[in-house]
């Protein structure tokens, strides 16, 4: 079994390739919603959708040089990609319905996202700091992509806490390196980090602060 030796921890690459997986997933689905609401057709539906869940991985692999990238030399993240496109396109109108839901979804994604990134970033050698920004590009580069081709300014440019939520699971992991603790055990808590500071940011309001223009009122 391919299996990777961090700080005498043995993670699994199966496990680490699951982890991607499901965050693929995740944001692909939030890449077909997106193109339901913008009247896409099917193939401009499943482009999308491939888009936003395989973008941040692949420009996160080709930067630390595992090429060709996950995304395009394993089929798998192709049809979870695939999928995650044709459940929207039949099955919209139920998921619209709980878009809240959708929501933590695509908070879920970015939190597997994130630690994912980062945790391949220090297994290819980077050292920790730009292994955070390399999760973090992981994390927002499938939605940053997606808002651009809906023609959307991207979430992760606004206010709403959402980057700063895969920074600090980022963060968690790289911690978790340089103590020696546990890979696995690091990246379930940075994990559940990101994906509390986005329910938090989506049921209470959370949000960076804003600078003020001339025109607002005190």
């Amino acid at each position: 079994m391919n299996s990777v030796l961090i700080h005498g921890y043995q993670l699994a690459g199966p496990l680490l390739d699951a982890v991607d997986l499901l965050g693929t997933f995740v944001f692909a689905l939030s890449g077909a919603a997106a193109g339901v609401k913008s009247r896409f057709d099917l193939f401009g539906l499943m482009a999308l959708s491939f888009a936003a869940g395989n973008a941040g991985g692949i420009t996160r692999d080709v930067l630390i040089g595992a090429v060709p990238p996950a995304a395009i030399s394993d089929w798998r993240y192709l049809g979870v990609s695939l999928l995650a496109g044709l459940v929207t396109f039949f099955w919209y109108p139920d998921i619209d319905k709980r878009r809240r839901l959708v929501l933590l979804f695509d908070g879920a994604g970015l939190g597997l996202f994130a630690v994912a990134g980062t945790q391949k970033a220090l297994i290819a050698g980077l050292n920790p700091l730009m292994a955070i920004f390399m999760g973090v590009l992981t994390a927002i580069g499938g939605g940053i992509l997606r808002d651009v081709l809906v023609n959307q300014t991207p979430t992760v440019l606004q206010a709403d806490i959402y980057a700063v939520a895969a920074l600090a699971a980022g963060v968690v992991v790289v911690i978790g390196y340089v103590l020696h603790y546990p890979a696995f055990l690091m990246m379930t808590v940075g994990a559940l980090l990101c994906f509390w500071l986005r329910v938090m940011a989506i049921y209470r309001g959370w949000h960076l602060p804003v600078a003020r223009s001339h025109n607002q009122p005190d």
